[in-house]
């Protein structure tokens, strides 16, 4: 059975454990070790990663790798810090690659 992740700051993500999630701390001046934990998700049972959008930003490079593969999906949250709009850009483009146009209208 595949499982869930949520990578981030504690303040942003430990709220995820009390839903069954299984929560990864990482601080932002450890970007070292936030992609080796990603990595070790990704190759695991984990079929969906949330990840903060302020640990994706430090990331970028490893999480595009990861959009061209049909397993783990990546979803960016916002963070404790608030949202930045990556999320957001990041489902429109998955959608217009999945649709093949921009179905998501107003925001621009």
């Amino acid at each position: 059975m595949y499982r869930i992740a949520v990578v981030g700051d504690w303040d942003s993500i430990y709220g995820f454990s009390a839903l069954g999630l299984d929560t990864f701390r990482v601080t932002p001046d450890k970007a070292d070790e936030a992609g080796k934990i990603l990595r070790n998700l990704a190759e695991g049972d984990y079929a969906v990663i949330y990840i903060t959008e302020q640990m994706a930003a430090l990331l970028s490079h490893e999480i595009e790798y990861y959009r061209t593969q049909p397993k783990p999906a990546i979803i960016l949250i916002p963070g404790i810090s608030g949202n930045t709009g990556e999320g957001l850009a990041a489902v429109k483009k998955s959608v217009e690659q999945a649709v093949g146009s921009d179905i998501i209208f107003g925001g621009e």
